[in-house]
């Protein structure tokens, strides 16, 4: 290379350099996309505007909920996965279509761990095992002796094929050793009207769900899939203390953004976030709903990649054994 060109180059390197600082300097300079891919009002969405709002108002930027519902989450997911990695357009992730979903279809149009970078995980949601309120079983020891002693019998409620309810249920009926039947509906409201009329034995809900169902005294939990007890669910064990050592499961969210984007825009999205998270008040409101606060470390960019990683692989071996598929 000549010395000239050489210059010219170093100096065009310097220039983008130079334009990149600014760049991040100034992010975010416009408003902020979020795709949800459920329809606007259910308990995904309604959680990703909540952190959106709060989000935004610490970022100094608006940001957007675009709801891109279809296929359980995999069609506003593949959207997201082809958007520009610019910093500007994110996926709010579920459990469901970042960690079932390569496990429920054969075809899926986006991989949750190669396509994405993790930019911050939400509070999650534990399950709680509910009964009927007139139900003959008390504990969850209960549940899993009926069941083992009549393999195929004990109906557990879900709300659809490949949902949350459906595949805790499969993940408890392989860690109990337990033959069960699932009973999958359109939707958990459907299910959890049979579980109140007696139509089905038991079913899996969220935490934050079931505690109006409790309150009106429809149905009884008998065990959580949190690590430890919760005060909003007071006598009621979780079943990694004694009855299955080591369950532990939850509903969890995260923010994703397209591969390739900035570090420097995701470190700002974050760090937004958990000036939020500051607000005691707010937090004390979700814990108060059944949702469950984590530890600070695990909210974190690589945290949440490592815990995608790790339930993809979680979901591929019980949906295998269970036989769950959505092709």
């Amino acid at each position: 290379m000549q010395p000239s060109t050489f210059r010219r180059a170093a100096v065009a390197l310097a220039a983008a350099t130079l334009a990149f600082a600014a760049q991040a300097q100034g992010y975010p300079a416009k408003p902020l996309t979020w795709i949800v891919p459920f329809a606007a009002g259910g308990p995904t969405d309604a959680m990703a505007r909540d952190i959106a709002q709060r989000t935004s108002t610490q970022l100094g930027q608006q940001i957007i909920i675009e709801n891109t519902p279809g296929a359980g989450g995999t069609i506003g997911s593949a959207k997201a996965a082809r958007a520009p990695a610019d910093g500007y357009t994110f996926l709010v992730g579920h459990m469901g279509y970042m960690g079932a979903a390569p496990s429920l279809y054969k075809k899926l149009a986006y991989d949750p761990v190669k396509d994405f970078d993790a930019v911050f995980r939400f509070p999650d949601t534990p399950l709680v095992l509910l009964v009927g309120k007139n139900s003959p079983y008390k504990t969850a020891e209960d549940l899993i002796a009926h069941g083992q002693q009549n393999p195929g019998k004990l109906n557990f409620g879900n709300a659809g094929v490949g949902s949350t309810s459906h595949l805790v249920a499969a993940l408890f009926a392989s860690r109990a050793k337990v033959e069960i039947t699932s009973v999958s509906y359109k939707g958990a409201a459907p299910a959890m009207t049979d579980l109140v009329a007696g139509q089905v034995d038991a079913m899996f809900d969220q935490t934050n769900t079931a505690l109006p169902q409790l309150a009106g005294e429809r149905v009884r939990a008998v065990a959580l899939t949190s690590d430890k007890a919760m005060p909003q669910f007071p006598g009621v064990p979780p079943l990694g203390q004694k009855v299955i050592p080591g369950f532990e499961t939850a509903t969890w969210y995260g923010i994703y953004a397209p591969k390739g984007t900035p570090r420097e825009a995701i470190q700002k999205v974050y760090q937004a976030y958990t000036k939020a998270l500051a607000d005691k008040a707010w937090t004390d409101k979700m814990a108060a709903q059944g949702i469950r606060m984590l530890p600070d470390d695990q909210y974190t960019p690589d945290a949440l990649a490592k815990h995608t990683a790790t339930e993809v692989e979680r979901w591929r071996k019980v949906a295998a054994e269970a036989r769950i598929s959505l092709d």
